[in-house]
């Protein structure tokens, strides 16, 4: 039988009959009230979906299965150890090393001896600016594969600190110094944008994008004056735990940046790099952390990350350790080779369900963007104080839905073990730290949801 045949025996049901249908089921309970419910992006999420909620019928990728690479993150206070480490997190699975480098003094040759180049990409954050630093790393990578990324990025610098690395004129002086060095070498991306900063704080869906976009913007500009524009840029993003909101919300950040970069004739694609939220992690009942990094970092895969970083569940507690790393690590080495996610081509397309809501988080961002524009930009609104403010009020929302159990951590504001200590098992400080440094502008603070929580259960200990 074909399926055309198939097919024929079942009759099309319009979107209005399906709603029929459920109206009668509900016995006279509000179709509404009973099973539409809103998102903080404003977003109303309907029971079902239908062909008929689209003009034109959700168009399918011709792109075969997304090959994201496993990243282990490494902070480097030494360069000889880092490097042990991330020959020992290859060998057990990972093709991508994210260096985060604290220090210029940090030595390049001993930080990457006998790692493939070819083979392993690379990532670095850099706590500094250097034109030198980075002539010595590209000549250290020069027969490399273009598959370094730089992640710089002045204005995440401000936005997270409160500070530039020396002032707005000299940081993009010695950024553009670095642009001009990176180009035509082994440097897939120079600048990369940190939206994770904004998912961690509290910032809605919408707020993430539409500020990633204003951010984006900004380096745009930069570039196009300078007449730099064929630089690549690309984005890290944080994922929370509303599973199919989290895979809309890469899709939807790859629609804006596919739109925004048309307009200066740059590459539409953007590489993207994901890693589980902070926020929503908790102290007690600490092994729930993988369930949720779990489908976290699927949302990722099925949102079509370019490379996925988990995060070890008791990062928020315990220093650096073999045992956390590893099990993140082979959370994503499972999601890779046995559960089948590198099988099937892009399995969300004509999701319905997805598709809208990737739609409306487009068009919601996009509107956010223009506002942001008309007032002057992200730089502007920075400064005035507006961004802190509006994720701020954000995060006061989302934070009155933990404290009133609408919105559920398991095993911190809903079904909490009493027997749970975890005072003597802290090596880190797990909460907010505050700074008496001053700066330019107020910064924006990331805070996880529990943190009230649990210092009140640490004090009754």
């Amino acid at each position: 039988m074909s399926h055309t045949d198939l097919f024929s025996d079942f009759p099309e049901i319009s979107a209005k009959g399906w709603k029929q249908k459920i109206q009668f089921d509900l016995k006279g309970a509000d179709y509404n009230e009973t099973l539409v419910w809103e998102s903080p992006e404003g977003i109303k999420v309907k029971p079902f979906y239908h062909a008929d909620d689209f003009k034109e019928t959700p168009l399918y990728k011709s792109t075969k299965t997304n090959k994201w690479t496993i990243a282990q993150n490494i902070y480097v206070s030494d360069a000889t150890k880092a490097n042990n480490k991330a020959l020992n997190a290859i060998e057990r699975g990972a093709n991508s090393i994210i260096f985060s480098v604290p220090s210029k003094e940090i030595v390049l040759s001993k930080l990457l001896l006998n790692i493939d180049l070819d083979t392993t990409t690379l990532y670095f954050n850099f706590n500094f600016l250097s034109t030198s630093y980075t002539k010595q790393l590209l000549a250290f990578v020069k027969n490399a594969k273009k598959n370094i990324h730089l992640n710089i990025d002045p204005i995440g610098r401000l936005a997270r600190s409160g500070n530039w690395y020396y002032n707005l004129i000299e940081d993009f002086k010695i950024l553009k110094e670095i642009l001009l060095l990176t180009k035509n070498t082994a440097v897939k991306s120079t600048i990369g944008i940190n939206l994770s900063l904004y998912q961690n704080s509290g910032a809605t869906m919408v707020q993430q994008l539409a500020y990633t976009l204003a951010h984006a913007n900004e380096y745009l500009n930069f570039l196009q004056n300078e007449k730099l524009i064929e630089q690549n840029i690309s984005f890290t993003v944080s994922l929370g735990s509303n599973y199919f909101f989290e895979i809309a919300k890469l899709r939807a950040l790859r629609l804006l940046w596919s739109s925004l970069a048309s307009e200066y004739n740059m590459d539409p694609d953007c590489h993207i790099i994901a890693i589980p939220t902070r926020r929503n992690k908790t102290l007690y009942d600490y092994n729930v952390n993988m369930l949720r990094t779990t489908t976290e970092c699927m949302s990722a895969i099925i949102g079509e990350a370019d490379t996925i970083c988990n995060l070890p569940y008791d990062k928020i507690y315990h220093k650096d350790n073999e045992f956390g790393e590893r099990i993140a690590r082979n959370q994503l080495l499972i999601l890779q080779h046995e559960s089948y996610f590198d099988k099937v081509n892009n399995p969300a397309d004509g999701t319905y369900y997805i598709e809208n809501v990737t739609q409306q988080l487009a068009e919601k961002a996009l509107l956010l963007f223009k506002e942001i524009e008309k007032n002057d930009g992200f730089l502007k609104n920075l400064k005035n104080n507006t961004i802190q403010s509006k994720i701020k009020q954000a995060a006061k929302k989302e934070q009155q839905l933990f404290d009133t159990q609408q919105e559920i951590l398991v095993g911190s504001n809903k079904y909490q073990n009493s027997e749970d200590k975890m005072k003597d098992d802290l090596e880190l400080y797990p909460f907010i730290k505050k700074s008496s440094k001053k700066t330019l502008l107020e910064p924006i603070i990331e805070k996880r949801l529990a943190e009230k929580l649990e210092k009140e259960r640490l004090k009754n200990e």
